[in-house]
């Protein structure tokens, strides 16, 4: 679904674009000159005459972006934010134009600005994820023009997984991300429905019968436990609370030790004890397949 920015917005966008895309543009010794000033100084005047210049930069970056649905506004935003970004990180000495350096930073800002809000589902934040997310339009363009067809073939798909390095499955599942949009869950079914999508979701948990049957045989299989724990003696309760009953299981070592006696004894009161609970029970069940709760 397109985010579409409103009459105002648009026309703050449109007099912004304007205004930078008449700013001069700066000779290299220039922009070497206030980078130097900026980095050694801290020239705050020198960082806006530098970032100022190339905002005409981001918006030719950000326009090669604006097919994925989002605010051409937001968009620049984000390339400001990584001009900001190579301006701080620009060194002067390397020969390097500051337009070279700067665009790898913008174009990586809005990159990652659009893989964040393209959709509320993740895309993905590998390196080859992002390269096949933002190169599976071109190059399914470029072979649907080679072969004069409409689709990917089989064949196709491992093509642009072997350029783009990786998996054919990759491919399938980001090529049906990309064919279709998020779509509210409140929206109506049809141009005059009143029933939301929504309403068509089936819920597959317990309905409120079973939960209350659920509770009710909780508590009565609650009731057998404790009465079968009572006919125990006092170290043999606490050797199945502490094994079986507690959010820790307690070690047949530790056990042996507050208890003074061995692991071996330990173990023994525990197979002992759980007999006398199972023997318990099962007398006070009428039909023992209430003692299973089913799946």
């Amino acid at each position: 679904m397109a985010h579409i920015d409103d009459p105002q917005t648009q026309k703050a966008n449109l007099e912004y674009i304007r205004n930078s895309m008449n700013e001069p543009l700066l000779e290299k010794e220039h922009e070497l000159n206030l980078a130097r000033r900026w980095r050694d100084h801290e020239d705050e005047k020198a960082l806006h005459e530098l970032v100022k210049s190339y905002t005409r930069l981001v918006i030719s970056v950000a326009s090669r972006f604006r097919n994925y649905g989002l605010p051409m506004g937001d968009l620049i935003q984000e390339g400001n934010i990584g001009l900001m970004q190579a301006a701080s990180r620009f060194d002067p000495e390397r020969d390097v134009r500051f337009s070279t350096y700067a665009t790898w930073w913008i174009r990586s800002c809005i990159q990652d600005y659009i893989l964040r809000n393209w959709s509320i589902v993740r895309t993905g934040t590998t390196a080859a994820q992002k390269s096949l997310f933002f190169n599976l339009r071109r190059l399914r363009s470029k072979i649907e023009s080679r072969e004069e067809a409409e689709g990917l073939t089989d064949d196709s798909r491992k093509e642009i997984a072997d350029e783009l390095n990786v998996k054919v499955k990759d491919v399938e599942t980001m090529e049906g991300r990309l064919s279709g949009n998020d779509h509210s869950l409140n929206a109506r079914i049809g141009e005059d429905g009143e029933d939301e999508w929504q309403t068509m979701l089936s819920d597959e948990g317990p309905t409120p019968e079973e939960v209350t049957l659920n509770v009710v045989d909780s508590e009565t299989r609650s009731k057998w436990l404790n009465k079968a724990l009572s006919e125990l003696s006092d170290r043999e309760q606490k050797i199945i609370r502490d094994r079986h009953l507690g959010h820790d299981v307690v070690t047949l070592e530790a056990l042996g030790n507050e208890l003074g006696v061995s692991k071996e004894r330990v173990r023994q009161l525990e197979q002992r004890a759980m007999e006398k609970l199972k023997t318990s029970i099962v007398d006070f069940v009428d039909d023992q397949n209430n003692l299973f709760i089913e799946e």
